[in-house]
């Protein structure tokens, strides 16, 4: 059986410069490993018991592991980088064939391995459990597990149909989305989606619900989407994140962020009608 994995570097994947796009949700063989120093094979482990490094278009014994190469690593010559974020992209709802869910869980477990060397408490190298997404210092005995971040995203409505859309300093294109932010300790998620709108642009909102979450392993994130309906005060952009934000109708609006993203899949349900 050719064992085949998804190899890493950061929240980027790696792939030969020839090797299609069709057939990324495979992996590659393991024997590429060669090319790279001290690369850190690991299995993905399973789900409730579905096992994550199935791939979809392999036949049932074709299991994929993941492999983290270090950040300083060069690459080999006619090897190419994709960001894991493109790669979602071509996992869109209305793709057919794949499931973007194991390379974001490998991915996210690939970074947290590289982050999880050692010990946080007494500097100790940790150890790996078998068969677990988990870590044990053999000093001090502290587990690790890969940590998840929750953040919330919110599609933002008003009584003309409209949505609010906001450009964050930080986008390196002209691209405008929807408020988002982490949640704080102590926080309940809806009490997040009320305080990121109220200090990023001054809106008050009500009727907020949930719609769907979003691995979003950039590096350890939870998106958890929601909507909800303008309420009261002026948009007013917080001026330190987000630098312009407006309101939008269906037959006006600006650069959007690409498919496979919650963001993009909450503005397409907009557009169907269904938010």
């Amino acid at each position: 059986m050719e064992k085949r994995s998804f190899f890493f570097q950061g929240d980027k994947l790696l792939l030969p410069a020839d090797f299609p796009d069709s057939q990324i949700n495979e992996g590659l063989p393991e024997e590429f490993a060669k090319y790279f120093e001290n690369p850190d094979f690991f299995e993905i482990p399973a789900i409730d018991e579905i096992p994550a490094s199935v791939a979809a278009s392999s036949s049932p014994s074709s299991v994929i592991r993941a492999v983290s190469i270090l950040p300083e690593a060069a690459l080999p010559e006619n090897w190419r980088v994709i960001p894991v974020r493109q790669i979602l992209a071509m996992f869109s709802a209305e793709a057919p064939d794949g499931n973007p869910g194991r390379i974001l869980r490998a991915c996210h477990i690939a970074q947290w391995r590289q982050d999880s060397r050692f010990c946080g408490s007494c500097g100790a190298q940790n150890n790996d459990v078998q068969g677990q997404a988990q870590r044990l210092c053999p000093r001090c005995g502290r587990s690790e597990f890969p940590r998840i971040c929750p953040a919330v995203i919110i599609i933002i409505t008003d009584n003309e149909d409209r949505i609010l859309l906001a450009h964050n300093k930080r986008f390196k294109n002209r691209v405008y989305s929807h408020i988002s932010g982490f949640n704080e300790a102590g926080e309940t998620l809806e009490a997040t989606v009320a305080r990121e709108i109220r200090e990023e642009v001054n809106v008050e909102v009500t009727d907020i619900e949930y719609v769907k979450s979003q691995p979003w392993p950039f590096p350890c994130s939870l998106m958890v989407g929601f909507k909800a309906r303008y309420s009261s005060e002026t948009l007013r952009p917080d001026g330190d994140e987000i630098d312009d934000a407006g309101w939008f109708s269906r037959d006006n609006l600006p650069e959007l962020p690409g498919n496979g993203s919650l963001s993009r899949f909450l503005i397409n349900q907009w557009l169907k009608g269904a938010l």
